[in-house]
């Protein structure tokens, strides 16, 4: 079984529901990293010297192949990612290989041959 990684860095209000979307698309589990910052095509403003950013948070999901397209794009319509600049961004990358998701492996093969 082959894997990608998704890594969506989206404002801390939207993780929970993202979350929700992504395990409900098929993720088997996720890590959020808190307390991200990042800077897009506009630079965050600032009020007497301090930033007014939002909270970001990084959210890593290492899903099935065969279900990342379908997780990734359901994340970026729950987070408003191409509706709203400054909301988010995902993107996936491939895993060339992984230990500890033998547990994974075990639930998702059903759902991966249901998939194909």
């Amino acid at each position: 079984m082959h894997f990608k990684l998704i890594i969506a860095l989206t404002e801390d209000s939207k993780t929970d529901v993202i979350l929700d979307a992504a395990r409900d698309a098929g993720a088997t589990g996720s890590t959020v990293i808190s307390q991200a910052r990042g800077e897009g095509v506009e630079k965050s403003k600032t009020f007497f010297g301090l930033n007014l950013e939002t909270q970001r948070d990084m959210v890593l999901l290492l899903v099935e192949e065969h279900l990342s397209r379908t997780i990734l794009e359901t994340i970026s319509t729950v987070g408003e990612f191409d509706d709203t600049p400054g909301s988010g961004i995902a993107f996936q990358i491939d895993v060339e290989d992984a230990v500890g998701v033998s547990h994974q492996i075990k639930r998702l093969t059903s759902v991966v041959e249901d998939e194909l």
